[in-house]
């Protein structure tokens, strides 16, 4: 018999919101937090786990950007569509005390407190998209309007264009 999966706290809100997922365990190493790592774990193509990126603004404070795991987050462009002149990552040791998480396990689902949250687009094309769980070793498996929903979080390009013009 398998082992039993945890709930995690994303797991519990999605129960409540009754909201259909699946929680995927994968192996997780501690050297290579890398969403390439955990989409070969599961067997994905990495344009459908998508990594949970927290940053802040230069106006607004923190908000939240959800892209494919082989993307960058534009920088630019994110601050743009969220009302700042400028945005970057939010420093490794301020993520915790700000979302009740840590790197590798930061779920867009149930952060201590509601950020705007915004999904790279590209994840409109999939029927089911994998976001963290909200612990390292444990993805979520859902529909990105599911996640819309339970978010509250809009679409928007966040990445940079593939190929500069």
């Amino acid at each position: 018999m398998a082992a039993k999966i945890e709930k995690t706290n994303a797991a519990r809100l999605l129960d409540r919101a009754k909201i259909p997922y699946e929680l995927i365990p994968y192996e997780v190493d501690e050297t290579d937090l890398a969403a390439t790592h955990v989409a070969e774990q599961l067997g994905e193509p990495i344009e459908r786990v998508f990594k949970t990126l927290v940053l802040k603004g230069d106006r607004n404070g923190l908000f939240v950007c959800v892209v494919p795991g082989d993307r960058e987050v534009d920088l630019k462009r994110a601050a743009r569509l969220t009302g700042n002149k400028s945005a970057d990552l939010l420093p490794m040791k301020e993520l915790l005390p700000a979302t009740g998480y840590i790197r590798g396990g930061c779920s867009p689902i149930g952060m201590k407190k509601r950020l705007p949250t915004f999904v790279d687009a590209s994840c409109e094309v999939f029927d089911a998209i994998y976001v963290s769980a909200g612990v390292r070793g444990l993805q979520l498996r859902l529909a990105p309007a599911d996640l819309l929903r339970c978010t509250g979080a809009a679409t928007a390009p966040l990445t940079a264009a593939t190929e500069e013009p």
